[in-house]
């Protein structure tokens, strides 16, 4: 793939990611909550969740979603139903001072996999990030080329993105936890970003 092509899409997708979403919100709960790895686990899982959706759009089924209405109002609606879920959780937890992934007995199946699970289902199932690989990326396509290649080297570029953004912003909120890490701080800031998550489920299930 001709690497103008590359950076050209880097340089597209850039604002795109540092603009705060779930994953940056999940990435703040977590370290705030006093897990740096936690952190570091959900900027992978975000990561992960955009190899899916370039996955899907490599064979065709992001096209199918995309192009459904009640195949995209179904991923609108688990998406959206997720996140109200982590919001929720991540406030009632903030109260008690309790993980929310460890103090009800009833969980989601991928609960247990912590912050790995929730950066990775909160992208999988973010119709918004299925977009980007339908719309943002068969700009910087080649027709006369293999398509899944071309793909697969945009997608490597936006996980390189993504990463560098979210772990780079796990170090800015540890070393801010460390010197303002009082427990009102921290209750106060994991309401926050239980009450962010609530409004980006909302926005995910509602929006046009």
């Amino acid at each position: 793939m001709q690497w103008h092509l590359v950076l050209g899409f880097v340089a597209a997708v850039t604002p795109l990611t540092l603009i705060p979403g779930t994953s940056f919100t999940l990435v703040t709960q977590q370290v705030i909550a006093g897990s740096r790895s936690g952190g570091v686990r959900v900027a992978f899982g975000s990561a992960c969740g955009l190899l899916v959706h370039a996955t899907f759009a490599a064979v065709g089924l992001s096209a199918l979603v995309m192009s459904s209405a009640r195949a995209l109002t179904m991923v609108k609606l688990l998406g959206g139903i997720y996140l109200v879920w982590l919001g929720v959780t991540t406030w009632r937890s903030a109260r008690r001072g309790v993980e929310p992934t460890t103090r009800r007995r009833w969980r989601l199946p991928w609960a247990q996999l912590g912050g790995f699970g929730q950066g990775l289902w909160s992208n999988v199932l973010n119709p918004k990030a299925a977009s980007v690989y339908l719309t943002l990326v068969p700009q910087f396509l080649t027709s006369s080329r293999p398509i899944a290649p071309q793909i697969a080297t945009l997608a490597v570029a936006h996980v390189t993105v993504v990463l560098v953004w979210l772990l780079f912003w796990t170090s800015v909120v540890a070393t801010a936890r460390t010197a303002i890490g009082t427990p009102r701080f921290r209750r106060g800031m994991s309401r926050l970003a239980g009450a962010v998550l609530v409004a980006f489920g909302v926005r995910t299930a509602t929006a046009s």
